[in-house]
């Protein structure tokens, strides 16, 4: 997943600065290098890209995929959208929206609230990741972030955390992320920790198979530390 990560930020960069002119004839997107980006509510819109700026997409805007390097991603209610994917910069998706692909993100959080419906995956690898009442078509991947699949969330694949390499261990604190899967939530695959982490399962929520971890049930509205 980091490699994926790496080489996008590269390659899009660069195709970015060396296309910028060429992308600029197709009359739907927007294509920037240093910027940000808004789509206004209620409007249409191609694929948004910037390498050194942020995305706000209004409410009720319909796009192609959305990305950036350097800025942050803010979808609101009611969108559709293609994937959403930045490398320094957090997510944090509205109510209602409609995501055609994934989410990812290296440095930063993501947040899906009430009524999203992710076709494919969520990925960060230093940032937190928090549904609630979402669909998400496929499954969670993350090295250094907590996960919260929160009430009512259905997660169509498993969750992975991954071990961080041998620099991150001695640049940080060895905190071991908190894993929460909510009231009424689903994880359908397996749930498979390669580090040390906190799992807190519902008593009625349903998941796979684990990995690594030894599930702490709760059956509180929120997790036990959340309170």
């Amino acid at each position: 997943m980091m490699r994926t990560c790496l080489a996008f930020s590269l390659s899009f960069a660069l195709a970015l600065a060396c296309g910028a002119a060429s992308a600029q004839a197709h009359d739907e997107d927007v294509d920037k290098v240093n910027g940000s980006i808004t789509a206004e509510s209620g409007q249409t819109y191609g694929d948004l890209s910037t390498v050194n700026g942020s995305i706000r997409i209004e409410s009720s805007a319909r796009t192609g995929d959305a990305d950036t390097v350097n800025g942050s991603i803010q979808a609101f209610d009611n969108v559709s959208t293609g994937g959403l994917t930045t490398v320094n910069g957090s997510i944090r998706v509205g109510t209602q929206a409609r995501i055609a692909d994934g989410i990812e993100t290296v440095n930063g959080s993501i947040f899906v609230d009430r009524g999203g419906d992710i076709a494919k995956g969520v990925e960060t690898v230093n940032g937190a990741i928090g549904l609630v009442d979402t669909d998400l078509g496929a499954g969670i991947e993350t090295v250094n972030g907590d996960i919260t699949v929160g009430i009512g969330s259905h997660v169509h694949g498993g969750i992975h955390v991954e071990k961080p390499g041998p620099s991150w261990f001695s640049m940080h604190k060895n905190k071991p992320p908190r894993i929460i899967i909510g009231p009424n939530a689903q994880v359908d695959g397996p749930l498979v920790f390669e580090r040390e982490v906190v799992l807190y399962v519902h008593t009625t929520a349903k998941v796979g198979s684990i990995t690594g971890a030894k599930a702490i049930p709760f059956s509180t509205d929120t997790a036990p530390g959340n309170r």
